[in-house]
């Protein structure tokens, strides 16, 4: 934990098992996101520091919204659910802690949150550059400020679309739909988490689970069997039976 202890050093939480305010007390808690708000700040005080034109900063700001949702998109259809992180002991854990204890229990708000030390850096790499393209140190800070305020909202509604809550606005109500159904239906599509944009344009998109076979491997991502034979690593720090079996700890909510 950055901070010490926090109201995360002794427990854990579930949120098949939260309300609201539950999640909101947690997540305001979470190291992570209070780390996030101090990066956003530090992004906005520099860019003002900086300085830059009001149009190259609403610019970079602009940019770097547009592209957040397609580098998510990739990163979780080839990165996240892809072959090549579970192969090699060296990043072994890391795959297990960012994605598949996520797959194997949905419902861990330990797991659902991403890994600091994956998320900052791959944010700064993708909205530095563009912001400092646009117009230097100041866009680049706005837009580094704007990638980490991007990923809180992202994180709260991933949070949302696993909490047991119906959600009163529509956006809410269809994004959980169409995330639920990539986590209980079919791990093959629906790789947005608030924007399916990019799933429509390369095809990966279902709104009904009817419209594609269910995936037997939507807990364990693939690796189970002769994938946990060929690359124990992920199984060993997991404690899976002997024969690959991934049952998920917890099965469903809704």
């Amino acid at each position: 934990m950055l901070f010490g202890r926090t109201p995360w050093s002794d427990r854990k939480y579930f949120l098949d098992k939260m309300t609201l305010r539950d999640l909101v007390w947690a997540y305001v808690t979470y190291p992570a996101i209070q780390a996030y708000a101090l990066f956003s700040i530090a992004g906005i005080v520099l860019a003002a520091y900086w300085g830059a034109h009001p149009l190259a900063m609403i610019g970079a700001v602009a940019a770097t919204a547009l592209v957040y949702p397609v580098v998510w998109y990739l990163l979780h259809r080839f990165v996240l659910h892809g072959r090549l992180l579970y192969k090699y002991p060296q990043t072994a854990a890391l795959w297990k802690r960012i994605h598949f204890d996520h797959h194997q229990d949905p419902h861990d708000l330990g797991v659902l949150f991403g890994a600091l030390y994956t998320t900052l850096p791959t944010i700064l790499a993708v909205a530095v550059p563009i912001g400092w393209l646009i117009g230097g140190p100041g866009t680049a800070a706005a837009a580094a400020a704007t990638g980490v305020i991007i990923t809180c909202f992202y994180e709260f509604c991933h949070c949302i679309q696993h909490l047991p809550f119906k959600p009163k606005t529509a956006f809410l109500r269809r994004i959980k739909r169409h995330h639920l159904a990539h986590h209980f239906h079919s791990e093959h599509g629906n790789f947005g988490i608030t924007n399916f944009f990019w799933d429509r344009v390369f095809n990966t998109f279902y709104a009904d689970a009817k419209q594609v076979p269910r995936s037997q491997t939507v807990f364990n991502l693939g690796y189970t069997g002769p994938e946990t034979a060929r690359f124990p690593w992920v199984a060993l720090l997991s404690g899976l039976a002997a024969d690959g079996s991934t049952v998920p700890r917890r099965s469903r909510s809704e």
